[in-house]
């Protein structure tokens, strides 16, 4: 068994920096090319927004958040213009058939009904079929999977399929935990809440005692 954990101390919303600046990083391996996002347009909805809630956009400190939002929202939707698939396309030839974890990955992600941020670790585990590929890539895959508006149900999935049709694994196991700011700072306002998907793939679905053990390496400790 094969067990890594990225350190999560940071905070992957406001680590801090351009989304260019964050590229090459385990928290930040989306680089997010701003050109496919018409920023000017986003600027003119957010000045919009602030005068419909009745402020005055152009009192002095508001004068340049339209172009800091805007460009908030080209960070946080780049996945959008890219392909994690990029990130599995080079693997090593071993013959290792054990569990392989990558657990504490923290990322950011934005919640397509409120457009409010959910925060949180994705745990990813594989048993290879004969290739393996560097620990680094799976982080890059949540990472670029976890910028664009979504749901947590659908981004578990994504990235669960991704390991399976593009890394041929024997079995793929997927968790992630989540706090939602919808939940937290606006309607049932219950802070603390956590969010947890899974999505379990070949033998990690099939193999009862292979699902246990992975479930061990994640939360062995832990709780």
């Amino acid at each position: 068994m094969t067990e890594q954990n990225f350190d999560a101390n940071d905070d992957p919303c406001i680590s801090g920096g351009s989304a260019a600046q964050l590229q090459g990083s385990a928290h930040g391996a989306v680089a997010g090319d701003p050109k496919p996002v018409d920023l000017p347009r986003i600027e003119r909805a957010v000045r919009e927004i602030l005068a419909a809630v009745g402020e005055n956009p152009d009192r002095e400190g508001l004068l340049e958040t339209p172009a800091r939002v805007a460009r908030m929202y080209a960070e946080m939707f780049a996945g959008l213009h890219l392909d994690p698939r990029e990130h599995l396309r080079k693997f090593f030839t071993e013959e290792y058939d054990e569990v392989v974890l990558v657990k504490d990955i923290s990322f950011c992600s934005m919640c397509e009904h409120h457009l409010l941020p959910f925060i949180g670790h994705a745990h990813l585990a594989y048993v290879p079929d004969g290739k393996v590929i560097g620990l680094s890539k799976l982080a890059r895959v949540v990472e670029v999977v976890a910028r664009r508006p979504q749901v947590q149900e659908r981004m578990t999935e994504e990235i669960a399929s991704l390991l399976v049709n593009d890394l041929g694994a024997k079995g793929v196991a997927v968790v992630v935990e989540a706090s939602h700011s919808c939940m937290t700072i606006r309607g049932i306002r219950k802070p603390g809440s956590m969010c947890v998907t899974s999505s379990m793939k070949g033998l990690f679905r099939s193999n009862l005692s292979t699902r246990a053990e992975v479930m061990q390496l994640i939360y062995g400790g832990k709780r």
